[in-house]
């Protein structure tokens, strides 16, 4: 495992629950809001994840890049994206941080830097390598972070962009966030090699393994990872060790992996262990609990109305951006 976590003061800690909690109630909704038919087509969430998203925003200035995956509502909601936004997006309305034509999976927003939600696996990793070409190239000390699960190192995009980030030293911080699960394949069932982060080796690039549901020591891990690529020394692998409590999207009966195992891993959660870390340590009472989860609530709300108020993109407009459009 990567850097020990830091100590953490009841604002800091406070601060961090708070973000954990707004993903978690957000993708509760989500699914609440899917089994009712208002939110369509594929939605894949991140129940358990949340301190990878959470601890590594915290590094992450407002420069830096970031690329996800289809699972990416987390990130999204970390980076800063606005919850409105973000669920008219779902819905597919004309308000939507994407215009409501890219969904669940095709998070965007240029204002943050967030380039992505990406239906293929992998397929984030060649972009975050030419963000971080970019920035090189332009000698900031900006960074690329790019979001992907442990199904993508069995993929080639995997192998070329570590290969190119390595022998140009470009500022990028791999992030696998390792489920155990690659939809319905079992890591063992899939990877001859099943300690990820080993597989830097072969690119002689620096690499950890990190402790995926404490966010704590994500943040640790991503900061160290953080000052190595933005001193010119390349880039980093780090492998998130996590587990997610819901199916790989809606559409999955988790035929694949028993219940007795979903549930030993919620105790392990990173909510229920933060939570019980700050009330261990005198910095947060079970009222503060109560009163950042009901913020957290009423901020989904919010986004839910106005993503329901919003209107759709009009009919005379659903050709735009599918040819060249010529000015008169």
């Amino acid at each position: 495992m990567s850097a020990v976590p830091s100590a953490v003061t009841r604002e800091r800690g406070l601060h961090l629950l708070g973000e954990m909690l707004r993903i978690r109630q957000f993708e509760e909704r989500c699914a609440e809001l899917y089994g009712k038919g208002f939110i369509r087509g594929f939605l894949h969430l991140c129940d358990g994840e949340e301190a990878i998203a959470v601890g590594a925003m915290q590094v992450l200035g407002s420069g830096d890049a970031v690329v996800s995956t289809y699972r990416e509502h987390g990130h999204a909601i970390a980076r800063g994206i606005g919850m409105g936004p973000l669920m008219a997006e779902l819905y597919g309305k004309r308000t939507g941080c994407s215009g409501g034509r890219g969904g669940s999976m095709h998070i965007f927003d240029a204002g943050t830097r967030f380039y992505g939600g990406n239906a293929i696996v992998g397929g984030g990793l060649p972009i975050a390598v030419g963000l971080a070409l970019a920035e090189k190239l332009h000698g900031s000390r900006n960074v690329a972070a790019c979001f992907f699960g442990e199904g993508a190192a069995a993929e080639g995009e995997f192998h070329e962009s570590m290969n190119l980030a390595a022998l140009w030293k470009l500022p990028v911080i791999f992030l696998c966030e390792n489920n155990l699960y690659a939809m319905g394949t079992a890591l063992e069932r899939s990877e001859s090699q099943t300690d990820i982060q080993a597989k830097a080796a072969a690119y002689a690039m620096r690499a950890a393994a990190v402790d995926g549901m404490d966010v704590l020591a994500v943040e640790a891990a991503v900061r160290s990872a953080a000052d190595h690529a933005r001193g010119g020394r390349g880039p980093v692998l780090l492998e998130c060790r996590t587990y997610r409590f819901r199916a790989h999207s809606m559409f999955d009966a988790q035929l694949y992996r028993d219940k007795a195992e979903v549930e030993e891993w919620r105790k392990r959660g990173p909510i229920v262990t933060f939570t019980n870390r700050l009330k261990a340590e005198g910095l947060m009472t079970e009222d503060d609990f109560l009163r950042i989860r009901q913020e957290a609530d009423e901020e989904v709300s919010a986004a839910v109305a106005f993503a329901e108020a919003a209107d759709w993109e009009s009919v005379e407009d659903l050709a735009r951006h599918v040819y060249r459009e010529v000015a008169e």
